[in-house]
């Protein structure tokens, strides 16, 4: 890439995260960025068919755009990479001085020396650095080039908090008042640059602590609004915390319940396994993993009690209902958030079922076979990330005054829904004793509804180990009919 630009008449220079992190980390980058003179789109396309690249447009009004490997021939020693290209005219220092925060306000001229000097510390001498950027690397701070950056471009309001989190520097004290001075402009950003920015902060460890850094900026109730109406709504005494300090604590939990046991007497008690681990890791939406997204429910999970809060006669507090609103309310916030329907969808239903692993119980008895098939029958592919959303909710209802005892009890319970499902696997195609022709054949059923619901309550017999046969599959389909279609 490199020789590509060597050479050429016009300039080209390494500037913004790749050259940042190439200073910091001292390791490679598979994303780079670079600022280039001229047509940055014909440049583009003219190195992405020098590489056997794709081509793909980023910002075309701001001369943007990104080369990138082709997905199918990047190997694992052989990463998939993109090249953002943006173009600039005049001075290389007057484009620097339009970026967001000095530490990637700094470019390195492409040439052949950088070849010959990249494997050494030679190439960072030749670093242009006209706003200190590489003193705020050494003192771990973000802070903005000018005054105007967010006016500018209000997509960078998160983006500093993402390189705070992200890197583990911290603000400016000036950037700082500046962000809450301008935050009222988020609303302005693109919904896309917003969802993945903040999807990226709440991938990231210690979620919780990301989230009051927003909250203090007056940045994170302008994302999401219905967050507001939860500060200082009281709950029973059940629970340690408000409304809004039990969700952050759900949020903190959640995250810490999918990292396995941390050698604590807490997080022993979380049931975990290997399959639990590639559960997680698994990509659920918008590129990010299960993981993310149970923080997210957990962001979410009581966001329709402020509403449904209601006072008894006899002086309990009650939330009836919060669970469905609060389903409702996440879909219409995900939605103007451009996540998609799959995340969306994911979201809601372990929002809206949240209570429902404490529910499948009668008191400390453990749940039947039969409850736990139907929690997973309707829960779907959603139905373990609620079971680890409900013991984050658990954690984050005691808080300090949590009980051993009593926990311990309560994982248990969890444990034993999610190990129940994995010893009672759901028949399919040819594993099931009967199908629907074999009703119509034996018992003489016309096609309908009744069908499926004959079939679903043989399918449910089967997984719980109640019959075992085809003969005592068919005996309980002829017990599921109607009086009046038995005697027929």
């Amino acid at each position: 890439m490199i020789r590509f630009f060597s050479g050429r008449p016009s300039s080209a220079y390494l500037v913004g995260g790749y050259l940042r992190d190439r200073m910091l980390f001292r390791t490679p980058s598979s994303d780079l960025d670079l600022a280039v003179e001229g047509n940055s789109e014909a440049i583009a396309r003219e190195l992405a068919a020098t590489l056997s690249a794709k081509f793909a447009p980023v910002n075309p009004a701001r001369g943007v755009f990104r080369v990138t490997s082709p997905v199918q021939e990047a190997q694992p020693e052989e990463p998939a990479w993109s090249i953002d290209l943006k173009g600039y005219s005049g001075d290389i220092q007057e484009d620097l001085a339009q970026r967001d925060f000095t530490v990637d306000a700094m470019a390195l001229a492409l040439d052949n020396g950088l070849l010959d000097s990249w494997s050494t510390d030679n190439w960072s001498e030749s670093v242009i650095d006209p706003f200190n950027g590489r003193q705020d690397l050494a003192g771990k701070r973000i802070r903005t080039v000018s005054s105007g950056v967010f006016q500018d471009d209000p997509g960078r309001l998160l983006r500093s908090i993402r390189l705070v989190a992200q890197l583990g520097f911290r603000l400016d004290p000036d950037t700082a008042t500046l962000i809450r001075k301008d935050a009222h402009r988020l609303e302005e950003a693109p919904s896309e640059r917003s969802r993945d920015e903040f999807l990226t902060i709440l991938s990231l460890d210690g979620a919780m602590g990301h989230l009051e850094v927003l909250d203090r900026l007056d940045l994170l109730c302008r994302l999401i609004p219905e967050l507001a109406a939860t500060k200082g709504v009281d709950q029973p005494q059940v629970h340690y915390w408000d409304v809004w300090g039990h969700t952050m604590h759900c949020v903190e939990e959640a995250e810490l319940v999918t990292k396995g046991h941390l050698n604590s007497p807490i997080y022993m008690f979380v049931p975990w396994t290997p399959e639990s681990a590639a559960h997680f890791s698994q990509e659920a939406g918008d590129g990010h993993t299960r993981a993310v997204m149970l923080k997210l429910a957990a962001l979410f999970h009581d966001i329709g009690k402020p509403q449904t809060k209601t006072l008894e006669a006899d002086g309990r507090t009650r939330f009836f209902g919060h669970s469905e609103l609060g389903a409702s309310m996440v879909e219409d916030r995900l939605t103007q958030l451009r996540m998609s329907s799959r995340s969306i969808t994911l979201i809601a239903k372990m929002v809206e079922h949240h209570l429902r692993p404490n529910n499948i119980s009668k008191g400390v008895e453990l749940p039947t076979p039969r409850a736990v098939h139907r929690y997973f029958r309707d829960l779907g592919d959603a139905a373990v990330d609620t079971v680890y959303l409900a013991i984050a909710d658990y954690l984050a209802t005691n808080g300090p005054t949590l009980s051993l005892e009593h926990w311990s009890s309560h994982a248990r319970m969890m444990g034993h829904i999610l190990e129940s499902h994995a010893q009672q696997p759901v028949p399919t195609g040819q594993n099931r004793l009967i199908n629907g022709h074999d009703l119509i054949e034996h018992l003489g059923v016309e096609p309908g509804p009744l069908i499926g619901q004959i079939l679903e309550k043989i399918v449910e017999a089967q997984s719980t180990g109640e019959i075992h046969t085809r003969k005592e599959a068919l005996a309980l389909a002829k017990d599921s009919l109607p009086t009046q279609r038995r005697r027929e």
